[in-house]
């Protein structure tokens, strides 16, 4: 499940960073994410990143909580409705003639 897990992070970051197949790898990102909401980051809240405490002038941080989560769908969400840029790759596979 991680090989899934990890393959699935690295197509959708090269798919989003080229602007290449968003709708596609959209799909799989936001429900990576929702699973890691549910599964991981539920029980310790929604805010992000939490001070436990200060000793030797160093901040202790706990474990972060689902906000960033959230935060990735939204942007992820918008990408998928804003649609291909000029400079996409899905741009130019969409004005490419087919013959």
């Amino acid at each position: 499940m991680a090989w899934i897990t990890i393959a699935t992070e690295l197509l959708s970051g090269i798919g989003f960073l080229i602007g290449g197949f968003v709708s596609l790898v959209s799909i799989p990102s936001v429900i990576l994410l929702a699973v890691a909401v549910f599964t991981v980051h539920l029980p310790y809240g929604f805010i992000s990143i939490k001070l436990l405490g200060v000793s030797n002038g160093r901040a202790q941080f706990g474990p972060p909580g689902y906000e960033c989560d959230l935060l990735y769908i939204a942007s992820i969400v918008v990408l998928f409705l804003m649609g291909p840029t000029p400079w996409s790759v899905d741009n130019y596979r969409a004005r490419r003639p087919l013959s």
